[in-house]
């Protein structure tokens, strides 16, 4: 029996980045050899095993072969026959397909080392065309160290315009999906994730209504960048510099879907284009099931993101009506999260990227107004039921007016309409 430390913990050591997870592999064992020596078998469809004491994952070396459609769709082979070089083969990316002993030589039959030191992703055989999975995480790879200079090698990302277009992405679930997706979001560059999948084909069969966007203008005015998919690009980028979470990453990818279904002969106004997102913003989380807490914000932001950016111009009865739809009295991070979001959206724009966002400020505070309003003196006014409900949003009103009527006087938002 020989083990092998492998995967990503070879990957990143030799890159001088922080190992979190350590991987083995065990050569020349059988599962039941590593049953008496006390490891705990995982899960039934690999040979996978738990250290006694470490509980770190050990696995035995075994090959595959493909027998069915999508991740799922391989007959795994593992005996004490399997050999390390062939249980690397099977691997998806050469920087993935190395080995190290318990001497701490590398072991590096597929190039990865050669291929860390030149950037590159790529990957290991022809096999990698047989897993659809792979296109997902290749570009997660991508989004990961692109801060390092890193690429897809240009015979990679043909194979994996290969799986794109062979229908094999249509045959991985939603749980699978999600798992990539939502990993590839918080890394450092997601929208380098959203490159790759568009440049190899994959955009266009998993996020249809998100691929759409590329190639439709924007006012020029708001929106320098002029194209939608790239501003939804930059809105991303920004996530990732402000370090925001899953929930607001997810709304900002699907935030101006709307603009896709904007007929060309009215570009580049997209008038009621956050009406016609919300459609597009339930199927694609009906499609990738995100937990709830994400698909409620990303129809949220769909919905009124445009509603944050005239803030400061809205009238207090209608602000209290979007403070009520977000139910701040009750989810006051849900509406912390929205607003985020806005920003973001604000800050995703060629050149504007460090401009000033107030309305920020302004929506959390008009919040805390509201909240700031007691129940307590109504109640004691003989008030109950839905008369209760009227006179507590008469306060609140009257709190927003004042709230407004103070930051008015400070030039901090405009006199006169507004109120």
């Amino acid at each position: 029996m020989q083990i092998y430390k492998v995967g990503g913990a070879v990957r990143d050591r030799l890159l001088g980045r922080s190992v979190s997870e350590v991987d083995w592999v065990v050569v020349g064992a059988s599962a039941g050899q590593m049953l008496e020596l006390g490891y705990r078998p995982v899960g039934t469809d690999f040979p996978v095993f738990l250290h006694p004491q470490s509980g770190e994952e050990y696995a035995l070396a075994r090959t595959e072969r493909k027998s069915g459609h999508g991740y799922g769709g391989f007959t795994f082979h593992a005996s004490p026959e399997v050999t390390l070089e062939e249980d690397l083969r099977r691997r998806d990316l050469t920087v993935n397909a190395m080995a190290e002993d318990d001497a701490g030589n590398l072991i590096d039959p597929y190039g990865g080392q050669r291929d860390l030191e030149a950037r590159i992703l790529r990957h290991v055989s022809p096999a990698f065309a047989e897993d659809p999975l792979r296109v997902l995480r290749v570009a997660r790879f991508a989004a990961r160290y692109a801060p390092l200079g890193f690429t897809v090698a240009a015979e990679t990302l043909a194979l994996m315009r290969q799986l794109a277009e062979s229908g094999e992405l249509a045959h991985l679930t939603p749980e699978r999906s999600w798992k990539e997706i939502s990993r590839a979001l918080m890394e450092p560059r997601p929208d380098v994730f959203i490159r790759v999948l568009r440049d190899c084909g994959a955009l266009a069969a998993l996020l249809p209504e998100l691929d759409a966007l590329f190639g439709v203008p924007q006012p020029a005015a708001h929106h320098p960048e002029i194209d939608s998919g790239i501003h939804v690009l930059a809105v991303l980028q920004q996530c990732a510099e402000h370090e925001q979470p899953l929930n607001v990453r997810w709304a900002c990818l699907l935030h101006d879907l709307g603009k896709g279904l904007t007929p060309a002969d009215q570009w580049p106004r997209h008038i009621a284009h956050e009406q016609r997102g919300v459609p597009l913003i339930k199927a694609v989380n009906e499609r990738c099931k995100p937990p709830r807490e994400c698909a409620e914000l990303a129809l949220l932001v769909g919905e009124f993101h445009t509603h944050a950016h005239r803030a400061l111009e809205l009238r207090p009865s209608t602000l209290l009506e979007l403070l009520q739809r977000f139910d701040v009295f009750r989810r006051p991070q849900r509406f912390a999260e929205f607003v985020a979001a806005c920003e973001m959206d604000a800050r995703g724009r060629l050149g504007l990227e460090q401009r000033d966002y107030p309305q920020a400020a302004y929506l959390l505070g008009a919040a805390e107004a509201t909240r700031q309003v007691p129940v307590r003196p109504l109640l004691e006014k003989g008030f109950k039921g839905a008369e209760l409900g009227e006179a507590l949003n008469r306060e609140r009103l009257k709190a927003l007016k004042i709230y407004r009527q103070e930051l008015s006087q400070e030039s901090i938002v405009p006199s006169g309409p507004g109120l």
